[in-house]
């Protein structure tokens, strides 16, 4: 009788357990991305906040804008550090260098989420199908050149999504014999100044390129302003992003034709739940989470739902 009690006793407590592991979620969260005045990141915060407090409705979240700049982030972590947060959601401004950062914050029990971009040593990552942006965006490009002429892959900051991109645009084109790369390694910042700056070099370099993949919209829009300068009308543009002012550019008529859409607000959201099920388990299998990406072009952008969506919802093209 005795051993069944403690049979008993013994199941309960185990039941009582699963009961409080099932019911860890984050008290504190903090964020650090690339540039808070950027719509992604906004939307990718958006996501993060709104399924965070579906967890628990009184979760603190600090939320902190890097410029770009690793210095910024390094404060920013010991920031959040301090404040000992549970979670941090992390868009490294660059993706090798804040390895350090990510050891720093885990030594202090936090667990680090690299959202958007990579980060070594991190403990979960969630970040969008950039080598399938790249692909899609200058597959199109491709066809719509009729498969011929110079091609410019315009690049960006040393970070993953760029150079995941740059090589999925460089296996696309390995289709096309009739292409030739005329630059794929120059930096155009990741803004539409620099990508102005740099398509009006490439222009005095390469009077006879074609085609442009821009690695994000703020350099397509650059790239658009350059050709426009120059009044080079026969030039095609493809980015990634899908943001809405890239919408509003394929609404009109002009060079830029298509973007790879990603899905910030999922992005966030899935970091989040990635990061809870870090903290309930100390570790998941699934540490890595690939958000796919949806072609837009003129043909298709009625249906595209924004950076607001929480699922691709395109039509094949």
């Amino acid at each position: 009788m005795r051993a069944r009690t403690r049979l008993i006793l013994g199941a309960a407590c185990m039941a009582v357990f699963a009961s409080h592991a099932a019911e860890v979620v984050p008290a504190s969260i903090g964020i650090t991305v690339g540039a808070l005045d950027n719509p992604f990141y906004q939307a990718l915060v958006r996501g993060a906040m709104q399924t965070a407090r579906g967890l628990n409705p009184e979760v603190q979240i600090t939320t902190l804008s890097a410029s770009f700049n690793l210095a910024n982030q390094e404060r920013q972590i010991q920031q959040l550090i301090e404040q000992k947060v549970d979670l941090i959601l992390l868009g490294a401004v660059d993706s090798k260098a804040v390895e350090p950062l990510v050891r720093k914050a885990q030594q202090a029990g936090i667990k680090v989420v690299a959202v958007d971009v990579d980060a070594p040593g991190a403990d979960g990552t969630v970040k969008s199908d950039n080598r399938q942006a790249g692909e899609l965006a200058c597959r199109y490009l491709a066809d719509k050149m009729h498969e011929k002429g110079g091609f410019i892959i315009q690049s960006g900051p040393p970070v993953s999504s760029v150079t995941d991109r740059v090589a999925g645009c460089r296996k696309a084109l390995e289709a096309y014999p009739g292409i030739w790369v005329l630059s794929d390694n120059e930096d155009g910042q990741a803004s539409s100044w620099g990508g102005r700056k740099l398509m009006a070099e490439h222009l005095k370099r390469f009077p006879g390129v074609s085609a442009v993949f821009a690695i994000n919209d703020r350099q397509a829009l650059g790239v658009e302003q350059a050709l426009r300068d120059a009044a080079r009308r026969n030039v095609l543009v493809a980015s990634v992003d899908g943001s809405p002012d890239i919408e509003a550019a394929l609404h009109r008529s002009g060079p830029i034709v298509a973007s790879a859409g990603q899905l910030p607000l999922m992005i966030g959201s899935e970091a989040v739940k990635l990061g809870q099920k870090l903290l309930q388990n100390g570790s998941h299998p699934q540490r890595s989470v690939v958000v796919p990406v949806q072609l837009i072009t003129r043909e298709n952008l009625a249906s595209y739902q924004g950076w607001l969506s929480r699922s691709p919802a395109l039509p094949a093209r």
